[in-house]
């Protein structure tokens, strides 16, 4: 027996859950919704699931997206990406999920990341310098 889809104007829909993320605007393409799932930085219950995991209204859902961490419950469905007011009415943030987001904004960044713009092996300046401090 085949399964009807659900109509998402239906009291039962469901819909998968990097879709739904994509479509609330947490992420920029379906892909890497899809790969924040995958990754375990996206909870459903406070439980790891698969983007395949289908969402409905009145779930709770974590979410770690770089530095920040969102606590929010679904409020609606919606399978298309619209405009960003659209996607907000998508979910609710937790107060204390927002206080704490909006505290690490407002914290003021001393400098980069002190690995930020390294990459690969030390070059022949950096090796003599890396010598030049461990043998002193």
């Amino acid at each position: 027996m085949k399964h009807a889809k659900m109509n998402a104007d239906g009291p039962a829909a469901r819909l998968r859950l990097d879709k739904w993320l994509w479509a609330a605007r947490f992420y920029k393409t379906r892909s890497l919704a899809a790969q924040a799932v995958e990754g375990g930085k996206v909870r459903l219950g406070g439980e790891r699931v698969k983007p395949a995991k289908e969402v409905k209204a009145g779930d709770w859902l974590e979410l770690h997206i770089g530095e920040h961490q969102w606590s929010i419950e679904v409020r609606a469905l919606s399978a298309r990406r619209g405009p960003a007011t659209e996607a907000a009415l998508l979910y609710a943030e937790t107060e204390e999920s927002r206080e704490r987001r909006e505290h690490l904004i407002a914290m003021p960044h001393v400098g980069p990341h002190p690995g930020q713009g390294r990459r690969g092996r030390p070059t022949k300046r950096d090796r003599r310098l890396i010598r030049r401090f461990t043998e002193e």
